[in-house]
């Protein structure tokens, strides 16, 4: 078969860990192959924005099975498959597919009705993670509205978003996130303070968890709006808080109530670096 010329349709964002597919191309890569298939419920790392780990899986067909080692965001033109942070075009380029590639040591051939299971726990574990992670960051944002000297554009629920104009790396783990924000040259000449920003970090600490419990005892509900069922489809995290609805761009997976979250709890972090000063917020629930 030749490479698929449409992206992939993808069911995580609705919740699913099983399903059946076709499998449209198997490419040999290290250590095994590269299966494509034309649906998948497997969420692969997106090279853009790496923060949340592929899910664990293993796919079946009649005589074998494989278990995923990775499931990564792929493109092609028809003429080559890309992977990763290899790929040169941006999502949506005309002429371009963008496709689950699930890595696995044995595949098999192109045409074979597959069944797809992702490991349940592990998803779960990594969505009340991410999910925690978006409410730490809304939390955050409103605790450190005091130190912008400037306008800035707002959150989803109105704050300043020091998240989006400081943060520079986000990993998701089991049961909980590591976020970290530069503070250095750049940050303060768009209007952010940190003078006595350590002597502070114990109150903002609290204010941050104080907010997370507010909105946890509420139990509202999570969802994923989506344009479509398709990999580049826009996908968004919405939580119905008391300050309102909460909607962030993001094609990860997550927790579908805040209940969920219970006992999610922030921990803040600040350490001197070259050129100025790194807090890192983790979160554990």
């Amino acid at each position: 078969m030749t490479l698929p010329t449409t992206d992939t349709i993808v069911t995580y964002p609705a919740g699913a860990t099983s399903g059946t597919a076709t499998v449209l191309h198997v490419e040999p890569v290290d250590a095994g192959f590269a299966v494509l298939l034309d649906r998948t419920p497997v969420h692969p790392v997106d090279a853009g924005w790496p923060d949340q780990a592929a899910d664990r899986a293993v796919i079946r067909w009649e005589g074998g099975e494989a278990s995923v080692s990775d499931a990564i965001v792929a493109a092609t033109d028809s003429a080559a498959l890309h992977f990763g942070g290899d790929i040169p075009v941006r999502k949506g380029t005309e002429g371009w597919a963008f496709v689950v590639a699930h890595l696995v040591p044995d595949a098999p051939v192109e045409g074979t009705e597959v069944t797809v299971e992702v490991d349940g726990d592990y998803r779960r574990a990594l969505s009340v993670g991410h999910t925690g992670c978006h409410l730490a960051s809304l939390a955050l944002n409103r605790a450190m509205t005091d130190r912008w000297r400037k306008e800035v554009r707002p959150d989803a629920l109105g704050a300043p978003n020091f998240d989006a104009e400081a943060n520079e790396t986000s990993t998701i783990v089991p049961h909980g996130s590591v976020d970290t924000y530069r503070l250095g040259k750049a940050l303060r000449k768009r209007g952010f303070t940190t003078d006595g920003l350590a002597d502070d970090l114990p109150a903002i600490q609290d204010a941050v968890n104080a907010a997370l419990a507010g909105w946890i005892a509420t139990a509202a509900p999570i969802r994923i709006d989506r344009d479509g069922e398709h990999l580049t489809d826009r996908r968004s995290w919405v939580a119905e808080l008391v300050d309102g609805e909460a909607s962030i761009p993001c094609g990860g997976t997550h927790a579908t109530s805040l209940a969920e979250l219970e006992g999610l709890r922030a921990t803040l972090t600040l350490d001197e670096v070259e050129g100025g000063l790194q807090l890192t917020m983790t979160t554990v629930i």
